[in-house]
């Protein structure tokens, strides 16, 4: 078992990748693209790891098969997903992004990434260096079921 935790660490924690992902979003000029921050997520999932079936995605995004259905509803009517039939199962279909997807994609990168870096490089050398560090595990703790 893991070191103690007190609720105060947890909750300053949840805070604070809570505030940072908003200043993420409002750095971008285009608003998220008109992208809600699920929508985000399944595109940059489906561009890193995809194609996908429904249910693929919905288990790589932790959300129900009912949830992905009209996300991913939601990015096809945008043209930011296209839809294919599956070659081993004719009742599914495969998702994958779109060349919109991925322009969208890179457009907000590109917006957040030039907010965050210059957050970044305000930190001192060690501050950085820690920074740095917790990246992994931060994947690691997002990633988990």
């Amino acid at each position: 078992m893991g070191p103690s935790l007190q609720p105060r660490q947890v909750d300053d924690l949840r805070l604070a990748v809570i505030r940072l992902e908003r200043k993420l979003r409002k750095s971008t000029g285009s608003g998220g693209g008109g992208v809600t921050p699920s929508q985000y997520s399944a595109l940059f999932t489906l561009d890193r790891h995809g194609p996908f079936r429904l249910g693929e995605l919905a288990r790589r995004e932790q959300i129900s098969k009912s949830t992905v259905t009209r996300l991913v509803a939601g990015l096809e009517a945008r043209a930011f997903v296209v839809r294919t039939e599956d070659d081993s199962d004719a009742r599914s279909s495969i998702i994958g992004i779109s060349g919109g997807g991925r322009t969208l994609l890179a457009d907000l990168a590109w917006e957040s990434n030039d907010y965050l870096r210059l957050r970044m490089e305000s930190l001192g050398e060690a501050d950085l260096a820690l920074l740095l560090g917790a990246i992994g595990i931060l994947i690691r703790l997002a990633d988990r079921a």
